[in-house]
């Protein structure tokens, strides 16, 4: 687990009427739902013109004559240097790895962050993180978001246009950035971009840690000689690779590859009502040690691709974190150990309002 220096605590004005989410019985997760802290209905055709104001900074230099304090060269890459350096050692031995920093795997870091002693890395192989999150169908702006996950960007105060069963968020951007700006704040927390994972760590028949390179030395092993990879260590792993591609779901695929899953048969055609049900549902811990969640599901179980709705991202990475929490052994919404009164209020769901249950 982490050292004392990082727990630093992170609280949540809280609500008073917790429900079950993650699991089959009724009464089992006891935690407390996070208040909305905007309305909860909001159309931007009914939304006043905002103001314009110029901000405060501006007037604290001249614009005109700006000088910026002089540095060496040397101290700038030795800040870069340092600092990377201190994070992969702190994070070479870690809790959890999620691989793939799409809006799943992001999801998933974001609530297994709330607990401040959980240490989380998070390998990306692009250089952007975001996955497909920076945009809605089609290279178009908007973000789809299906109810119940409206509770999710509530809790990140993102704002959207209500309809019935749906919101519509403006630029899908605004989603990726607000998650990541809240995310990689929090001091239990490391991105690692443009880092893929290889390989994984396989000991006794639990997964215990992946195997790392730079994005661009995996990409160019065919072109130069044996460049070996780096490793990382954790106690659980969360494939979040995404549907099959040149880096897509490279989890599930190396798992049948060295024969501890009999078959990935690849996602079905679109089908977004069966989609997002089944992709949250049958989000597991697929092998010992390791947990698949977002469209790498759809892989690993055949099931129908989604098309352009992230609601089942969002809520497939929560419960990600919290089977992930449970293999732990620490408080969750799973298997309902998180309790009112628990010494980590800040572990609620977003969505816990919903009535309705998802099999863990």
């Amino acid at each position: 687990m982490a050292a004392a220096g990082i727990a630093t605590t992170f609280t949540s004005p809280l609500s008073t009427k917790p429900k079950a989410l993650f699991s089959g019985g009724s009464s089992s997760f006891h935690g407390v739902p996070i208040a909305p802290r905007l309305p909860a209905g909001r159309s931007s055709s009914n939304a006043a013109a905002p103001s314009v104001s110029i901000s405060a900074s501006a007037s604290k230099y001249d614009l005109q004559a700006l000088r910026f304090e002089p540095i060496k060269e040397s101290i700038v890459s030795r800040e870069m240097t340092r600092r990377y350096m201190m994070d992969m050692i702190t994070y070479a031995d870690t809790d959890v790895v999620v691989v793939g920093a799409g809006s799943a795997g992001l999801s998933c870091a974001y609530e297994l962050s709330k607990n401040p002693n959980v240490r989380v890395a998070i390998i990306e192989q692009s250089v952007s993180p975001g996955g497909g999150a920076w945009l809605g169908g089609q290279l178009f702006s908007a973000m789809v978001v299906r109810k119940p996950a409206h509770l999710f960007l509530d809790e990140l105060e993102i704002e959207y246009d209500e309809q019935d069963n749906y919101v519509v968020i403006k630029h899908a951007a605004l989603f990726t950035s607000t998650i990541m700006s809240k995310l990689l704040a929090r001091p239990n927390v490391k991105l690692f971009n443009a880092v893929a994972a290889e390989d994984l760590i396989v000991k006794g028949g639990r997964v215990g840690g992946v195997v790392t390179n730079w994005a661009l030395v995996s990409m160019n092993h065919d072109t130069q000689s044996c460049m070996d990879p780096n490793v990382m260590e954790a106690k659980v792993v969360v494939s979040s690779c995404g549907h099959d591609g040149p880096f897509g779901a490279t989890g599930v695929k190396r798992l049948k590859s060295i024969g501890m899953i009999d078959s990935v048969p690849g996602m079905k055609a679109l089908d977004m009502n069966t989609a997002e049900d089944e992709i949250v549902r049958l989000t597991r811990e697929i092998v010992p040690g390791m947990i698949v969640t977002g469209m790498e599901v759809a892989e690993i179980d055949g099931s129908p691709r989604m098309g352009p709705t992230f609601g089942a991202m969002m809520l497939s990475g929560q419960k990600a974190a919290h089977l992930a929490l449970k293999a732990l052994g620490l408080p969750n919404a799973v298997d309902g150990t998180y309790q009112l009164g628990s010494p980590h209020p800040e572990l609620v769901l977003a969505s816990a309002e919903v009535d309705g249950v998802v099999e863990a």
